[in-house]
């Protein structure tokens, strides 16, 4: 099996010559292009479309958490009543059995993931009246990516033999940062032992896959404090990393009021960190995949990248071809064909359009050609680092670079200071531009070249 050789050339000074945010493209056009405008029977519509001998994925939003972790941006709500969870799971239920009603049968199960809040904030009995419903509306496959995130926090072992058996095969687990000034100050308090038990319990009910999300740039990190967790993650031997890029927007978020910004490290301190925790993975012989994803160079992600099958959509990195998404619970974003549908970011508006029937559809948005065109072409730069200009030949009606007249002179920028090497036939990452691939991506983004947005978009490292 060939192996993909990715290598990096971190430039500092070409990262700070850099716009320093931008978005992380989960999806083209990004989620703060949404509108209102965008109906439930848009979203309906949509799904009576698609064929139903192509398998669908399902995204599950679980927003409930045990504390509040003060760094975090994610949709929750902070209790420790779990009745309240039961409730949840009624309009859960509701909604799919809604959703259900434009599609013909069972449609095959592509893809699953639990998100959050906490998933395993649910109790194993009320894990499998979720599973419960799943089964009436979908077919699960032997192949299938079914996934859930993980607080070690509040899993035990027999816990996670359960999501085995319900037919989890897949796990993210939360850890952030192991040294304790840092843990302390983000209120998130979680030993190596424990994240030791559950990832073994993952690997002995038959897990395929271990990824683990860690932060750089919290409070009182430095090299060597992150040096320090990195060598005890790295001893859990995780199939998978995730570096995330922590972004202190107390006036968004406000449970980060909370964190000290004197002790948060400076920008210069923040690309020390980074650079120093990408040499180790790329030593210890993880494949980078793209912007902050890491994995084994035996894994299914750095396979699919090596194959050029690598996908990209809400929840990340994918393996599996491109295939619509159907998302509850509140807040979830979900996409089928040219269709985006985004639910009520409200717990109680959630309810009440479900209590009326309806589907709680917030906002969403609808493709054009040129959206979908430019969704493609951003879907290779992120998972496959190139273009070929011959591949979008029949979808134009004039030559790329005259469709991209614009993008093209920015490219020749960007190709300029060493991202890329650019050509009449297509364009090829350097290794000084897959780390900055977001800044790349951006140049095909018609709605940010166009349009003001008052979204705050990631730093792009």
């Amino acid at each position: 099996m060939t192996q993909p050789t990715i290598r990096i050339d971190f430039d500092r000074e070409l990262i700070a010559s850099l716009p320093a945010s931008g978005p992380r493209y989960t999806s083209y056009p990004t989620a703060d292009r949404f509108h209102t405008d965008f109906q439930a029977a848009d979203l309906t519509a949509a799904i009576r479309q698609h064929d139903n001998q192509q398998p669908l994925s399902l995204y599950i939003h679980i927003p409930f958490c045990n504390t509040i972790c003060y760094y975090c941006g994610c949709n929750k709500i902070i209790t420790k009543d779990k009745s309240r969870a039961d409730e949840y799971l009624n309009y859960l239920d509701k909604e799919l059995t809604l959703l259900a009603q434009n599609w013909q049968g069972k449609p095959k199960l592509a893809q699953l993931h639990f998100g959050g809040g906490t998933p395993t904030f649910l109790s194993d009995e009320q894990l499998a009246r979720v599973f419960d419903s799943i089964y009436r509306h979908f077919t699960l496959t032997d192949e299938g990516e079914y996934s859930i995130e993980i607080d070690p926090r509040k899993v035990s072992r027999d816990t996670v033999l359960f999501l085995g058996q319900l037919g989890f095969n897949r796990m993210s687990v939360g850890i952030q940062d192991f040294n304790p000034e840092v843990q302390k100050a983000v209120n998130r308090i979680q030993s190596e032992a424990e994240t030791r038990e559950v990832i073994d319990a993952a690997r002995e009910a038959g897990f395929k896959s271990v990824s683990v999300d860690l932060i750089y740039g919290l409070p009182h990190q430095s090299i060597d404090t992150m040096r320090d967790t990195l060598e005890k993650v790295l001893s859990l031997l995780p199939d998978r990393l995730a570096v995330y890029h922590y972004a202190h927007l107390p006036h968004i978020f406000p449970p980060q009021r909370r964190i000290d910004i004197n002790t948060v490290p400076d920008s210069s301190t923040k690309l020390d960190i980074l650079q120093n925790t990408v040499n180790i993975l790329l030593q210890q012989g993880y494949i980078f995949i793209g912007m902050d994803h890491f994995a084994k160079p035996d894994d299914e992600l750095a396979v699919a990248l090596a194959e050029g099958r690598l996908q990209r959509n809400f929840q990340g990195y994918s393996t599996h071809a491109d295939c619509d998404l159907v998302a509850i619970g509140v807040s979830s974003i979900g996409k089928i064909g040219r269709v985006y549908s985004q639910n009520q970011k409200d717990i109680e508006a959630y309810y009440a359009d479900l209590n009326a029937d309806r589907l709680p559809v917030l906002r969403g948005y609808t493709l054009n050609d040129d959206d979908v065109l430019r969704r493609s072409i951003i879907q290779d730069l992120m998972c496959r680092f190139s273009l070929h200009f011959d591949d979008y030949k029949n979808r134009i009606d004039q030559d790329f670079a005259d469709y991209f007249a614009a993008e093209y002179k920015d490219l020749a920028q960007l190709s300029a200071k060493g991202l890329m090497t650019l050509s009449d036939t297509g364009l090829e990452v350097s290794p000084k531009g897959r780390f900055l691939i977001r800044n790349i991506a951006m140049v095909f983004d018609a709605h940010l070249r166009n349009r003001e947005t008052k979204a705050k978009y990631s730093q792009t490292v």
